[in-house]
């Protein structure tokens, strides 16, 4: 059964990682590159839609089995990449998607993508929130990454 939790974090952790990397390298960039009021509601709509089961269970399920792995390879081999996997996926995917990513968010969903505002608010937000994100895929990334070299335990 430990086997199982630890690829499935591994797995769920390849998939964040792969979400959050493909809007920090082409969806943000191409967002950026439209007038400020089509990218702001744009990424207005983004945000809407992000805010379903599917997507949430997996960003905040695979935390869970980040954990779960980490508390059932306390006695292994393993333990150390284990814990250091959950660590960065726990802190650096949940913690920044709390603390920085959704605050971003929520600023952005109060402005009206036509007005003056907007306009001069948005490529700065398009630069904090795809740093942000980027530091998300880095984080799942790695957590993957130590998730599947971890030896067998």
């Amino acid at each position: 059964m430990r086997e199982v939790v630890v690829a499935a974090a591994a797995l769920g952790s390849g998939l964040v990682a792969g979400a959050f990397a493909v809007f920090s390298l082409m969806v943000m960039p191409a967002l950026a590159a439209l007038p400020a009021a089509a990218g702001a509601a744009a990424m207005q709509s983004v945000n809407r839609t992000a805010i379903r089961p599917a997507f949430l269970a997996l960003l905040f399920g695979t935390g869970v089995l980040c954990l779960a792995a980490a508390g059932a390879e306390l006695g292994s081999a393993r333990r150390p990449a284990v814990l250091a996997a959950a660590a960065l996926y726990v802190f650096g995917v949940l913690g920044v998607t709390v603390g920085a990513n959704v605050p971003l968010n929520d600023a952005l969903a109060r402005l009206e993508p036509g007005s003056a505002g907007t306009a001069d608010h948005w490529p700065g937000w398009v630069r904090r929130w795809t740093g942000w994100n980027t530091v998300r895929a880095l984080a799942a990334a790695g957590a993957a990454a130590l998730l599947i070299a971890a030896p067998a335990g």
